[in-house]
């Protein structure tokens, strides 16, 4: 048996619906660097290959992304490995939205941080009711500054900064009446909830969508890649405060935070 089977697998059935599947449940599938390149490597061959429907984003395990890989965050100390780790995630997240087919994000366990702004920049998702989401930066000094770009653009402004200031968990019922993912299902449904949205999208002429998604994203929001920059450096600047670092690293310590 493979000791270190791929981060991210890939399946694809005769339709082109093309199943990506974080696969690294032992870490709760966080964004490591590792996960963020082979997400960025196949979202770019996704992109050149005109067979491509619509692409389901899975997660192995219980959960379903816990953000960034905090203990590589904190082993690298240092602004410019900060910046060009959020500039590698802001790339990849913009990646999905540039990707001319819909993307669906089928959450069965929970999402925080980086990885609920996965969910919020997918163009769909379907949650089972077992999931959770957060942005829990702030409970260890680093306010999610480039999760708040996806969220603020899926929910209302006011529950957004509430979930960005408190930190605090909401459920996917939740979730689906503020607007974080389209339907909020029983867990042996969540399967067959995707499917439905894979199977009326495939239905429809390729083309169309893809000039659909495209011209959805550019009216609708006229400077997310400036936004992504501003708030990867934040970001950068933030990890580089004492508290962010206490906050980390006690985290990563499995510990309660000293802060100054």
């Amino acid at each position: 048996m493979d000791s270190n089977p791929a981060p991210l697998t890939e399946s694809r059935d005769a339709r082109g619906a093309v199943t990506l599947t974080l696969n690294r449940p032992a870490s709760f599938n966080a964004l490591s660097e590792e996960m963020l390149a082979a997400l960025q490597s196949a979202l770019d061959r996704l992109a050149g290959d005109a067979s491509v429907r619509v692409v389901v984003l899975a997660a192995a395990g219980k959960a379903f992304c816990a953000g960034h890989n905090l203990k590589e965050m904190i082993a690298r100390p240092s602004p410019d490995y900060y910046r060009k780790l959020f500039a590698q995630c802001s790339r990849m997240m913009l990646a999905i939205q540039k990707l001319p087919v819909p993307v669906i994000a089928r959450v069965q366990g929970i999402a925080t941080a980086a990885g609920c702004q996965l969910v919020a920049q997918c163009d769909l998702a379907v949650a089972s009711t077992d999931a959770s989401f957060a942005v829990s930066g702030v409970n260890y000094g680093l306010f999610c500054s480039t999760p708040s770009v996806a969220l603020l653009r899926n929910v209302p402004a006011k529950q957004a900064m509430e979930m960005l200031v408190t930190g605090d968990f909401i459920d996917a019922r939740q979730a689906a009446e503020r607007g974080l993912v389209n339907h909020a299902v029983a867990p042996d449904r969540l399967d067959a909830e995707v499917e439905r949205l894979v199977a009326s999208i495939v239905a429809k002429p390729r083309i169309a969508i893809a000039m659909g998604k495209e011209l959805f994203y550019q009216q609708r929001e006229m400077g997310t890649a400036a936004a992504y920059q501003l708030a990867g450096e934040t970001m950068a600047v933030n990890m580089m405060d004492g508290c962010a670092l206490e906050g980390v690293t006690a985290f990563t310590e499995k510990r309660q935070p000293k802060w100054t």
